[in-house]
């Protein structure tokens, strides 16, 4: 029972320092700078929006426009990430300066979140309406659909959101940035009309949005993001097969 306590009281804090405790650092911009950041986010924003709709609402799954369309995605995530400003890979701990980058933290903590999800799915299952809303989505990885190609643009996609959404437009927010990047995130993703597409990415996106305020940077959102999105790749399909 006690070496329960312990293991317990450790993880507790291992989830504090990755969820919550801020490390110091030293990101400040000049107004000009800022001011930039908040432009360029805005633009992307939009046009990110445009591109996912069209990648996941008017192309056929597995076909050489959709491939075509989330490459164009992750590359106007990025983009546009880089072109706002800096970019910072973040550390977990108390002092930056010999705080370690946020690895095994961030990996367990999108497992944990993968267990969450598949547990939703099987209840999502019962309700036809929104088990429809999930299989439109996993419609992209049945047939016609290259696995490996898969795997690639969902990785590709998933390190591009991070860069922008927990890189480039959090840093062009001055306060709340972990809801309003979190909503934005799931508006951007309303641009496909799936609501469960959209949930999935609110509650993502408070997640790792946690984790960027934590650690100052995005290295940890990203393992959250594609230990999340990969799992989800393949579970989702065995929970909610196609009908």
């Amino acid at each position: 029972m006690r070496g329960y306590c312990h293991w317990m009281r450790r993880l507790g804090l291992q989830l504090r320092s990755t969820l919550w405790d801020m490390t110091p650092r030293d990101h400040r911009q000049s107004a000009r700078e800022f001011r930039r950041r908040q432009i360029v986010s805005a633009v992307v924003v939009v046009v990110g929006a445009f591109v996912l709709a069209f990648a996941l609402g008017r192309t056929d799954p597995g076909s050489k426009e959709f491939y075509g369309a989330t490459l164009l995605l992750a590359g106007v995530w990025t983009v546009g990430a880089f072109a706002s400003g800096p970019i910072h890979l973040g550390r977990i701990g108390l002092d930056e300066t010999v705080a370690a980058r946020p690895i095994v933290q961030p990996i367990l903590v999108g497992l944990g979140l993968a267990a969450v999800f598949v547990v939703g799915a099987f209840i999502v299952r019962l309700i036809t309406p929104l088990a429809d809303q999930v299989r439109e989505v996993l419609n992209f990885a049945g047939e016609g659909s290259s696995a490996g190609l898969l795997l690639i643009v969902t990785v590709l996609n998933g390190i591009a959101e991070e860069l922008f959404f927990r890189g480039g437009l959090y840093a062009a927010i001055p306060r709340r940035q972990v809801p309003i990047t979190a909503v934005a995130y799931a508006i951007a993703t309303a641009a496909t009309g799936n609501v469960m597409l959209s949930f999935a990415a609110l509650v993502l996106g408070v997640v790792v949005g946690l984790e960027r305020r934590a650690s100052g940077g995005i290295l940890a959102p990203v393992l959250t993001h594609l230990v999340w999105s990969v799992t989800m790749l393949y579970a989702l399909p065995a929970i909610l097969p196609p009908l």
